[in-house]
């Protein structure tokens, strides 16, 4: 398994059948984090950590017009919209998590979305669960009602939120949870990464690649 997490998620999973989620604040913004959703699902599972700029889809197409030609992007969109931007792979063995924490995006990038994959184990299980790394990977592994996750987060600048989660068990998009605070951890580094300096002053400047 490609990008699990040293630790298991000790974290109720969503189920499919759950009620529908509140309208998003951001219709623009939920609309990028379900299109960043559909694209990856096309790869399958077992993929890396993703990490996207969002930006303004009219800003792009006029103060960038060749990167929106090759985008495929000839004209603004609606209002407001977004374009996602997949940055670079993180480096070999660093975590999603930690790399957020150096990351501080330009002003030019509106907000931005990560795609993680995670196994999440189910309520009542956190006292089974081993101390040891190592130990915990397994038990998560081999736990009989352990879950794969695929986990869509995106923020923006005004503070906006919105998430998309694809169970293994239930591969289709008619199962495709979505809502505003579905991992609120995730949410939270990727705020940060909007509106706080970096820990690592040589990526202040990271932006789209």
């Amino acid at each position: 398994m490609t990008d699990l997490p040293d630790q298991p998620v000790h974290e109720p999973y969503p189920e499919p059948s759950l009620p529908d989620q509140p309208l998003p604040e951001d219709p623009a913004l939920a609309a990028a984090v379900l299109e960043i959703e559909a694209h990856v699902a096309q790869d399958g599972w077992d993929q890396p950590a993703r990490l996207y700029a969002l930006v303004d889809t009219a800003t792009l197409v006029a103060q960038e017009p060749s990167l929106a030609a090759a985008m495929s992007i000839d004209g603004p969109g609606d209002d407001g919209s977004f374009t996602p931007i997949e940055q670079d792979g993180l480096p070999h063995g660093q975590a999603l998590e930690e790399a957020l924490q150096t990351i501080a995006w330009p002003e030019s990038v509106s907000g931005c979305a990560a795609v993680i994959e995670r196994l999440v184990l189910p309520p009542g299980t956190d006292d089974d669960i081993p101390d040891d790394p190592t130990a915990a990977e397994l038990f998560a592994r081999e736990h009989p009602d352990r879950q794969e996750v695929r986990m869509v987060a995106g923020v923006t600048r005004a503070g906006a939120s919105y998430c998309a989660l694809r169970l293994r068990a239930h591969d289709d998009e008619q199962s495709v949870v979505n809502g505003t605070e579905l991992v609120p951890g995730l949410l939270d580094l990727l705020h940060a990464t909007l509106h706080d300096t970096p820990h690592d002053p040589q990526t202040s400047e990271q932006g789209p690649a």
